[in-house]
């Protein structure tokens, strides 16, 4: 059985699936030798072309010269770009690229010169160099795929596996383009010399020119330089092939030379196989023994419309609008200009814009070469596409699902396997554009893949990410704790007490916080939870407003009564001031809802009434029993004026100290001090009384009760012009001042004054021990209403008690002077 290298030397071929048969109208460009144009006025040179990962070597104003790199990186698959002539940067900006959707690109604009200087080249001899730097050569001249594929050429030539076969190909199989037959035809010496650069770096087993039949000429030309060449008898031979398309697409290539397919979604170089372009070839030879980079190539300018059809030398970059004009290119209405063949190649939305490194032909046919675009209509279905489809696919799935946008399964279908050849669109009766439906699912599919791509990525930083600062944390706590256990060694016993001093401190702040935050305060005798509010509610203004009014009234009748000794009051004036004092307490508690301060305030009201009732009834036995005749007083009458004095002195110096409670709640919404209860009321009356009784035989008990009912009075009318005048606890008048007031009211007891405030004092702390907290419930409206009343009934009764009590006693005072 023969190998396949046997069957390689006997030149048999093999059939390859589908394929058409276009025509092939070579004749307009191939007649002519390669040609050069005029240099443009300006090029431009997309950066990159062919790779990613570069950076601009230039700015704009530099002056490069031809061949100079534009641009420089480091990835693998950097491929660098060179100056197409010597000039200067006019421009780095983004300009029209050469496809189909004229997206901009970053672009190098060169303003040329026309001198067209080279730089400095170093030529080479091929024996002084290593394989890697061949390798390194071919890379920095830039050198990509002259096919139109535009591969990497250096990694073609660095594969990991071993190469048995290589495959020089010359087929050129599409319609119109004449490039490569050209370039064997007059370069055949370079070209072979490029081959044996390749042969040394891959050392394969046997090398394969493969040439289609309608190109004879550079068949002979190749086979001429092939008997010529050193390389070892029998490595290298031409092989003819049939012509057909397309037939010189790299696997169809490959399974007719050998008969192998290429899997799915594999590379030749898995199969031992190794596909270059004879382009390719040529630019090595340039690339390495005369060290030129690919700064130009040649380009088929072809078409009914071009008056000089023919093969150029064109420079990257070159502007078509400026090939065309060279070319007296004559233009019709809706002129195409395809960019390749007329199969694989695609129209340009726009002229000004360069050749690349894998633009192989610029095709301007007229009206009678290719009509206007056909209507789509329906498939039918006819399994034609699937006849022609070179790569044994299933055109009518792929289309159907590429139309509906289930672009997933398009690619179960094997998608990416399509080599965009045209023959299924060439082919079909329903003219539907089937190539164009399948690039635009696999550039749906490449931007989805990239989109996950980069998503991964990202992924992979951000978990770097998180696991960098859990290790720094880690490391931050690890030398913490080593500081911690180093001060702790070195730490003596005085260090270690007051470590935990100041631990205990920080955990009672905290505990004072907590207690700050929660609003609970505990005492020795009871726990009172207390809400502060950062407004004084109104109700308790109010109600503190109507107190101090009622208060004011009450000082000022008492006041003027002082005045008269035989003006006593009757019923009816009492009674009227109780209804405007009850009034006014009834207007104030509807003009908001009371608060736990206000009902506290309530009780105190009560409280206050029952002892004003409880000395009003003390009163009236007094005076009831005084009432017929003045000159008879006893023992007991000076007893009773003894304990009404002590009364007073208790009751002004209550009422002092509830008006300073009352302004200090207004301002600061602390809570409602405690409250006398009833039975603590009666006990500072009976201790007033008992030492009352002690002093019954002193004669001056009576000038005593004077004096305090005038002190009572003068601390009455002070603590009502301050509750008038919304007069805070810091303007409250002094004692000093109330004394003042006393000796006004009453000359001639100024002398007595500072005794009897000294006896008041004497008595007050009895008062204030003996005066309990008292819990109240909520009152509801009509037992406050009903407390109100109650209370300023009793402050009515106490004020006429007091009234008929000075009478009484300036009764007394009138007969003694008798």
């Amino acid at each position: 059985m023969l190998t396949l290298l046997d069957q390689l030397d006997k030149g048999t071929l093999w059939r390859s699936p589908g394929g058409i048969h276009p025509p092939e109208v070579k004749f307009l460009s191939n007649a002519t030798p390669i040609g050069q144009l005029p240099l443009a006025s300006t090029y431009l040179v997309p950066v990159p072309q062919v790779g990613e990962n570069c950076t601009l070597a230039l700015k704009v104003g530099d002056k490069v010269l031809k061949g100079t790199p534009l641009t420089q990186g480091t990835s693998i698959w950097h491929l660098p770009v060179h100056a197409p002539t010597s000039g200067t940067v006019v421009a780095i900006e983004p300009r029209a690229s050469n496809h189909a959707s004229a997206l901009p690109v970053n672009t190098c604009v060169i303003a040329a010169d026309g001198k067209d200087t080279w730089c400095e080249l170093v030529p080479n001899q091929l024996d002084d160099l290593s394989h890697q730097q061949i390798v390194d050569k071919i890379r920095s001249a830039g050198i990509a795929g002259m096919g139109g594929a535009a591969f990497p050429t250096h990694i073609k030539l660095n594969p990991v596996s071993e190469i048995d076969l290589v495959i020089i190909n010359g087929v050129e199989c599409e319609p119109y383009i004449s490039a490569d037959d050209r370039l064997m035809r007059e370069y055949s010496q370079d070209i072979l010399a490029g081959i044996g650069i390749i042969h040394r770096l891959l050392a394969p087993k046997r090398i394969v020119i493969a040439i289609e039949d309608n190109k004879p000429e550079a068949a002979k030309a190749m086979q001429a330089v092939v008997n010529q060449c050193g390389l070892p008898a029998g490595s290298i031979r031409v092989t003819v092939i049939p012509t057909k398309y397309p037939s010189g697409g790299e696997k169809q290539l490959i399974q007719i030379i050998t008969g192998r397919e290429v899997p799915s979604g594999a590379i030749p170089a898995k199969l031992g196989i190794v596909v270059h372009n004879v382009g390719t070839a040529y630019a090595i030879h340039q690339a390495v023994t005369q060290g030129k980079p690919l700064v130009e190539r040649v380009v088929t300018v072809t078409g009914k419309n071009v008056s000089k059809p023919g093969n150029y030398w064109l420079p990257i970059g070159t502007p078509v609008d400026h090939v065309l004009t060279a070319t007296e290119f004559t233009p019709e209405p809706d002129q195409k200009v395809i960019i390749g063949g007329p199969m694989m190649g695609h129209a340009l939305a726009n002229i000004q814009v360069p050749i690349l490194k894998g633009t192989n032909c610029i095709l301007v046919p007229s009206s009678q070469e290719i009509g206007s675009t056909p209507e789509e209509k329906a498939c039918i279905r006819c399994g034609e596409c699937a006849t022609a489809c070179p790569a044994l696919l299933l055109p009518q799935q792929l289309f159907w699902h590429a139309k509906a946008e289930e672009y997933d399964k398009a690619a179960s279908y094997n998608l990416k396997d399509c080599i965009e050849c045209g023959c299924c669109s060439y082919v079909c009766p329903s003219d539907i554009p089937l190539v164009e439906y399948y690039r635009i699912a696999k550039s749906a599919l490449k931007q989805a893949a990239d989109e996950k791509q980069q998503a991964e990525r990202a992924k992979q930083r951000f978990d770097a990410r998180l696991a960098r600062l859990e290790e720094e944390k880690l490391a931050r706590e690890a030398k913490a704790k080593e500081a911690a256990e180093r001060r702790q060694a070195t730490m003596t016993g005085t260090d270690k007490n007051a470590v935990a001093e100041a631990m205990a401190r920080i955990a009672a702040k905290k505990a004072a916080a907590a207690q700050a935050v929660t609003g609970e305060s505990i005492t020795e005798e009871s726990s009172v939870t207390t809400t502060d509010t950062t407004e004084v509610p109104k109700g308790k203004a109010a109600v503190a407003a109507a107190i101090a009014r009622a208060k004011a009234k009450k000082a000022a009748q008492a006041n003027a009564d002082a005045t008269d000794v035989n003006g006593a009051e009757t019923d009816n004036a009492v009674t009227m001031d109780a209804n405007d004092s009850i009034s006014a307490t009834v207007a104030i508690a509807q003009e908001a809802p009371l608060s736990q301060k206000d009902k506290v305030a309530a009780a105190i009201a009560r409280a206050k009434a029952k002892k004003a009732a409880q000395q009003t009834d003390t009163a009236a036995l007094v005076h009831t029993d005084t009432a017929d005749s003045t000159s008879e007083l006893n023992a007991a009458d000076d007893k009773k004026a003894k304990v009404a004095a002590a009364v007073a002195r208790a009751k002004a110096k209550k009422a002092a100290q509830q008006a300073e409670t009352n302004a200090e709640n207004g301002l600061n919404q602390t809570a409602t001090p405690a409250v006398d209860s009833k039975a603590s009321v009666q006990a500072d009356v009976n201790d007033d009384t008992e030492a009352a009784a002690t002093d019954v035989n002193d004669a001056e008990a009576i000038k005593k009760a004077k004096v305090a009912a005038a002190v009572a009075r003068a601390k009455a009318k002070k603590i009502a012009a301050a509750s008038a005048e919304s007069k805070t606890d810091a303007e409250i008048e002094s004692v000093d001042e109330i004394q003042t007031d006393a000796n006004v009211a009453s000359p001639s007891i100024a002398a007595e004054l500072e005794t009897v405030t000294t006896e008041a004092d004497a008595v007050l702390p009895s008062l204030e021990s003996a005066a309990e907290p008292i819990e109240t419930a909520p009152l509801s409206s009509d037992e406050l209403k009903k407390a109100r009343i109650a209370a300023t009934i009793a402050k009515a009764k106490a004020k006429k008690a007091a009234l008929a009590q000075e009478a009484n006693a300036s009764s007394d005072s009138s007969v003694t002077n008798d």
